[in-house]
């Protein structure tokens, strides 16, 4: 497992050459701001100054926990973009959910479309600036209150994954925005919340571009809200670390 070298006002360094930066992000910061509040970006900018074109070539979602990469050069992340369309750059989500789908593997690839009665969310289908996406999912744990499953982004839509599960009846849980619960009872009566979407980016496939040759992979375990929630549903432990 990838260890977190450092951790600078909140922000974990998990891996940095002299082509990429691995950060890891917590849940309640977004990766980049339209104004001058505090985000992912600043905050890396502000811990590698010595690379004044640092450029993200991943997001997160604000709620949303885990790996995000930066290029520190324009030829970094030009052999990331390439890397992206040719399919070597992978990424793998765990996420919870308390309605988790019949199959135990599988792929979605409804497009995302901007959703017409709030442009800052996005529905499943066909509609405003639609764009095609695919997402595969594997089911990796079925708990007595919900799943613990593995998800694989293949495109990089906005709200991809979460509205991909939710559309496929198995919102995430935390997930309001897009009708997931926030709460499930045990049979014991215990109340298991969940303040934030359990999603969170554990896995990186990708060139090493430093070296102009083989890969990095690179994992980060999940935070203790997603651990408690995870647990609390009933999970044994098989989180499966690594990309495959």
């Amino acid at each position: 497992m990838s260890e977190v070298s450092e951790w600078v006002n909140g922000v974990g360094v998990v891996h940095r050459d002299a082509a990429l930066l691995i950060l890891a992000k917590p849940s309640g910061l977004p990766t980049t701001s339209p104004d001058d509040s505090d985000c992912l970006v600043k905050r890396a900018q502000a811990l590698d100054p010595d690379a004044p074109r640092l450029h993200a070539t991943s997001r997160l979602d604000a709620e949303v926990s885990g790996l995000v990469t930066f290029a520190r050069t324009p030829a970094a992340a030009e052999a990331l973009r390439q890397a992206r369309a040719e399919g070597r750059y992978g990424r793998r989500y765990i996420a919870l959910t308390l309605t988790p789908p019949r199959k135990d593997e599988g792929a979605w690839d409804s497009a995302i479309s901007i959703d017409p009665r709030d442009r800052r969310k996005r529905v499943a289908g066909q509609g405003a600036q639609e764009k095609a996406a695919r997402s595969r999912f594997t089911v990796v744990e079925r708990m007595s209150l919900g799943a613990l499953f593995h998800l694989f982004p293949e495109t990089g839509r906005t709200h991809q994954l979460r509205v991909h599960a939710a559309a496929a009846g198995a919102p995430l849980f935390g997930d309001k925005v897009y009708g997931g619960p926030t709460r499930a009872t045990a049979a014991d009566g215990r109340v298991i919340t969940a303040r934030r979407t359990m999603l969170h980016c554990a896995a990186l496939r990708l060139p090493d571009v430093a070296r102009g040759q083989g890969e990095l992979d690179l994992v980060l375990a999940p935070p203790a809200d997603w651990l408690a929630a995870y647990t609390g549903l009933g999970g044994a432990g098989l989180l499966g670390f690594g990309y495959r």
